[in-house]
C-alpha cells in the first residue's frame, strides 16, 4: 500500500468487493450471504488501517459501495477519519443526517468501542442502540 501511495493522489476502497474477499463470502449466494457484512471486524480493521496508511502519505481516502451509504458504518467511517463517502443518491439525505447529528468526536469514541468487539452482530447492534439513544434510529430501519 505504501508503495501505491507513493505513486497516487488519492485511495478509493470499493467496500463491497473488500468484504466480500475478506470474508470469502459470495454475497449474492443464499447459502452464505448472511455472513457478508461490512462491518464485521476485520473489514473495519483493514479500512482503518488503510485509511491510517493513506493520511501518513496525506492521500485523501474514498470510501465506495453499500457500506457508505449505510447509515450504521458511517460513525465509524466517519471515526476513522475517511475524507470523502460516494453513495447512491437514495441513500444521501439519511447518511447526511447521521453526519449532521454526531460530532467527530463521538464518532471516534464509537470507533474505539467498537474496535474491541469481536463479531459484526454485536457492532451492529451496538451503533444501532447509539443511532436509537440520539434518535436517529429510523434511519437504520427499513422502511425508513
Amino acid at each position: 500500500v505504501e508503495a501505491l501511495l507513493r505513486r497516487v493522489d488519492f485511495l478509493s476502497l470499493g467496500t463491497n468487493d473488500l468484504t466480500q474477499y475478506l470474508l470469502a463470502v459470495d454475497r449474492n449466494n443464499a447459502r452464505v450471504s448472511e455472513l457478508y457484512d461490512s462491518l464485521h471486524p476485520s473489514v473495519l480493521r483493514v479500512v482503518a488501517d488503510l485509511v491510517n496508511t493513506a493520511h501518513k502519505f496525506d492521500k485523501p481516502v474514498s470510501i465506495c459501495g453499500e457500506k457508505a451509504g449505510d447509515p450504521a458504518a458511517v460513525p465509524l467511517l466517519v471515526g476513522m477519519g475517511v475524507d470523502i463517502l460516494s453513495m447512491s443518491p437514495a441513500s444521501l439525505s439519511r447518511v447526511k443526517s447521521v453526519i449532521r447529528n454526531l460530532s467527530r468526536r463521538r464518532s471516534e469514541q464509537l470507533l474505539h468501542t467498537v474496535m474491541g468487539m469481536e463479531d459484526s452482530k454485536t457492532i451492529r447492534d451496538f451503533v444501532n442502540s447509539e443511532l436509537d439513544a440520539m434518535d436517529l434510529g429510523g434511519l437504520v430501519r427499513a422502511g425508513h
